[in-house]
């Protein structure tokens, strides 16, 4: 770890990492994820990020236990919730997304990411 990023909060350090996954680059988002994982293990926003990195890089799976493991973390996470859905879905566990976008519309009934991918489960 440099010394610039030795000197960042975590906060910074995470989003360090979802820059990093935005510009494609996985596996150094992956590496500042779960260093940040190592100093705060029950970051949800961290577990979420390391989730749909996995996601990206065909880690479905491991996306899943990760997606999973915000939304225990904290169960408002609504985003994490529908991310965790789109997971599922893409794994074919058709009834468990559904039931995650219904629980985010629960939560939230006009939240925009849940009404969108819910048509495709009624």
């Amino acid at each position: 770890m440099t010394p610039e990023i030795a000197e960042m909060t975590l906060d910074e350090r995470l989003q360090r990492g979802v820059a990093l996954k935005v510009e494609g680059r996985y596996e150094e988002a992956l590496r500042e994820i779960l260093a940040v994982l190592e100093d705060v293990p029950d970051s949800a926003r961290a577990h979420r990020e390391l989730g749909l990195v996995m996601n990206f890089t065909g880690q479905f799976e491991e996306s899943i236990e990760e997606l999973r493991r915000a939304v225990e973390l904290d169960g408002q996470f609504l985003d994490a919730r529908v991310d965790l859905a789109l997971a599922y879905s893409m794994l074919g566990f058709m009834d468990e997304a559904k039931a995650e976008l219904e629980t985010v519309l629960e939560a939230d009934p006009s939240h925009p990411q849940a009404l969108r991918h819910i048509v495709y489960f009624r």
